[in-house]
């Protein structure tokens, strides 16, 4: 029997609708028996993978804490595929920089600092098309098929911090606006269960990268 999974996008705050609307358009393609929203542990207790969209990571944290689900979070992406997009992956990360004053509450289980705001404001928001090899399994045949990477107010990866993390994409150098753009900017990693990006897949028609996680999520994608 085929194996299918039943994938939970966080819909507590940001680009969640998106995220949703991709995945649908796979449910003919991939094995996935369902796309829910989740907002509630119980929902969050109902799924195999989850997204965590873009948004404000600080605001997703605290509504996550208030609506009582934060330690289930916790729990959860220790051990199942979890996908964080731009604050997602601000979220797993287990350090950041250029926080808000006073800090901000992470899920501690991605090993890398994460740059917030590496490319500036809502103003400096750009996209560039890139070929990622990672993506070629999921490209229908086809190798070197540029993907456009969407940034918004977007991070980026300053440093890996566990020799387990796998690099799959990175900027050429002259992007962004700090000190670690010299030899380009890492925005997408995988660890274990994990997937972390930068960038804002949902806000293309491509949905390469949800076909990626999808597979991930399913035990299909190997070590590149």
């Amino acid at each position: 029997m085929t194996k299918t999974i039943r994938i939970g996008v966080l819909a507590l705050q940001g680009a969640f609708i998106e995220h949703i609307h991709a995945l649908n358009s796979l449910r003919n393609i991939e094995h996935i028996s369902n796309v829910i929203e989740v907002r509630t542990k119980e929902e969050l207790a109902s799924v195999d993978a989850l997204i965590i969209p873009g948004g404000e990571s600080t605001t997703i944290a605290l509504v996550a804490e208030r609506s009582g689900m934060l330690d289930d979070l916790r729990a959860f992406v220790q051990t199942k595929p979890t996908w964080g997009t731009c604050a997602g992956l601000i979220l797993l990360s287990k350090n950041a920089i250029h926080t808000k004053k006073g800090g901000q509450q992470l899920l501690n289980v991605l090993p890398v600092t994460v740059y917030r705001n590496q490319f500036g404001r809502q103003v400096d928001s750009f996209t560039i098309k890139l070929s990622s090899p990672c993506l070629d399994a999921v490209s229908d045949g086809s190798t070197n098929v540029p993907f456009e990477y969407v940034f918004i107010r977007a991070p980026a990866i300053a440093s890996i911090d566990d020799p387990e993390v796998e690099s799959l994409v990175s900027l050429p150098p002259g992007h962004g606006h700090t000190e670690i753009t010299e030899n380009g900017v890492l925005v997408a990693v995988k660890y274990r269960n994990l997937l972390g990006t930068s960038f804002h897949p949902e806000l293309t028609t491509d949905n390469r990268w949800h076909r990626y996680f999808v597979r991930m999520a399913l035990g299909e994608t190997a070590q590149s």
